[in-house]
């Protein structure tokens, strides 16, 4: 049986595998990405919200069945008023990370994407992240790595749900 209920702030080590170490790990993991995406945020000139905006973009335009991203979509996505999303979009425009295109089906309806000359600036950002990732992925056969595929897949629709 797993003690989940320790009540200890550092990583548990009787059981890597409990609820607590996973949260524990999980939340440096998140304290990792956000700071890494400040200092790109900060580089850039931009807020946290426009890079998290970004990556929004970013996933929309590389996803299969989630179509481009929209103003509205996205800002149902990221929780923010019209008001903010217009602010956040100008800014993402005006530093040349995004592009706002009508469709030509619906010309009342906008999609964003990630400006190419703004994919290259992230990929030579974040490619020690990158680097990184693969060298930790080289720790683990791909079946390992199939499960661990599923466990952040499965997280991610939890997350989804949480406070809906």
């Amino acid at each position: 049986m797993r003690d989940t209920d320790s009540p200890s702030p550092s990583l548990p080590t009787h059981d890597p595998i409990g609820l607590q170490s996973f949260a524990v790990l999980l939340r440096r993991m998140n304290a990792e990405f956000n700071r890494i995406a400040q200092e790109f945020a900060h580089a850039q000139g931009l807020h946290l919200t426009d890079v998290q905006a970004l990556i929004a973009v970013l996933d929309a335009d590389d996803g299969e069945d989630a179509g481009p991203m929209t103003p509205g979509r996205l800002r149902k996505q990221m929780n923010l008023t019209s008001g903010a999303m217009t602010a956040c979009l100008d800014r993402l425009e005006r530093a040349g990370h995004i592009r706002r295109v009508r469709a030509a089906d619906d010309r009342r309806v906008v999609h964003l994407h990630y400006a190419q000359a703004a994919r290259k600036v992230a990929r030579d950002y974040f490619r020690p992240l990158a680097t990184g990732t693969d060298a930790a992925r080289d720790h683990f056969t791909d079946d390992e790595l199939h499960v661990v595929v599923r466990f952040l897949t499965e997280m991610n629709r939890q997350l989804a749900l949480v406070g809906r």
